[in-house]
């Protein structure tokens, strides 16, 4: 990593889509997968990937700049701040990591007994 932003993907499935319909988040939803989900984008520095490659192990970082692989807990957390707070960015996933961190770490060990390994 070199002093660079990454990207977090959070997918927004119809459910997810009507939460953030009529919200600034939805105007922030792209299209992917020939426009049957949405996705909203969060970029975070260099700092904030380096704590969640850390925090989360099986976490990657792709070759578009995507920190992949983190758990489904964080994911779902972090959607639950961006409805909250009415906005993606690198603040909600500050605020994941420094205020439900414990319980989402708790929640993707019980995710890894049920989910085999890629």
């Amino acid at each position: 990593m070199s002093g660079r932003t990454y990207k977090i993907g959070v997918v927004l499935d119809a459910r997810r889509y009507e939460r953030v319909r009529g919200t600034p988040l939805e105007q922030r939803a792209v299209p992917i997968f020939g426009g049957a989900l949405k996705m909203v984008e969060i970029e975070v520095s260099e700092e904030t990937a380096r704590r969640l490659l850390q925090e989360f192990p099986r976490s990657r970082i792709d070759a578009r700049g995507f920190i992949e692989e983190l758990p489904v807990a964080f994911k779902r957390r972090l959607f639950e701040l961006m409805v909250e707070l009415g906005k993606a960015d690198e603040g909600a996933v500050r605020a994941v990591l420094e205020r439900h961190l414990g319980e989402v770490k708790e929640q993707a060990a019980k995710e890894e007994e049920y989910i085999p390994p890629p």
